[in-house]
């Protein structure tokens, strides 16, 4: 399961089964962040700056998204709702072709995978104004996040996990913990996904279900604030 699956919570409440109803945290695996783009057409040197540009021209910026309900969309969300400003959404049918409208100037702001947009970044071809983590990312240790450049509190990571079936015996569910947590100590496993800019997570399997049940209310605040859906 991923991060899709919590904000889905709010996005589509009238799903076949509910998330912590019918399934058990077991572990989380890893996590990766976003950095928010803009083409260098926009002003804005630095968040702060692109803030402030945002609430002067109030639904005159916008931003891509691969679509509907994706991280890169709740993303975007997520920093209207924090910001207070009016940005508007653009969907695509896929990660590449919002990147490509970014780059060619077409729509001004992204959120997007740091591995895949740190090139970009680097060759100048847009401007990194922070990463979505709660620590700088090791792809772009000159990138802040959002929260130190100007949005305190700010999080939206792309993260992976495990659930199993409700009514899981609690020993299985320890066990498989256990086993996954010495699987992503393993310093080749640890070096493949440091390239791809992704660190493993450690938690118990009640501190996953804690971080879960956070991660949704975020959402629902999101959701509620902005309006989002899923299609």
């Amino acid at each position: 399961m991923s991060n899709t699956h919590t904000t889905n919570e709010s996005l589509i409440p009238n799903k076949p089964f509910q998330l912590m109803r019918d399934f058990v945290a077991v572990t989380p695996i890893n996590s990766s962040d976003l950095v928010m783009v803009v083409h260098p057409s926009v002003p804005a040197k630095n968040l702060q700056e692109f803030i402030a540009l945002a609430k002067a021209k109030p639904g005159a910026l916008n931003y891509a998204s691969s679509g509907p309900g994706t991280p890169y969309h709740m993303a975007g969300e997520l920093f209207k709702a924090m910001t207070g400003t009016d940005i508007v959404h653009v969907p695509h049918k896929s990660s590449g072709e919002a990147r490509n409208s970014v780059l060619g100037g077409h729509v001004q702001m992204m959120f997007d995978a740091v591995p895949t947009m740190s090139e970009n970044v680097r060759a100048g071809q847009v401007r990194a104004l922070g990463t979505t983590g709660t620590k700088r990312s090791d792809v772009l240790p000159d990138v802040p996040t959002l929260a130190e450049a100007g949005v305190p509190g700010y999080e939206a990571p792309i993260w992976l996990g495990l659930m199993a079936p409700a009514g899981t015996p609690k020993p299985i569910i320890d066990k498989l913990n256990t086993e996954i947590a010495a699987i992503m100590r393993r310093p080749d496993i640890q070096k493949s996904w440091a390239a791809q800019g992704a660190e493993p997570q450690f938690m118990t399997p009640e501190q996953f279900d804690a971080y879960l049940r956070k991660d949704i209310e975020k959402w629902n605040y999101v959701v509620k604030m902005s309006g989002a859906k899923a299609e």
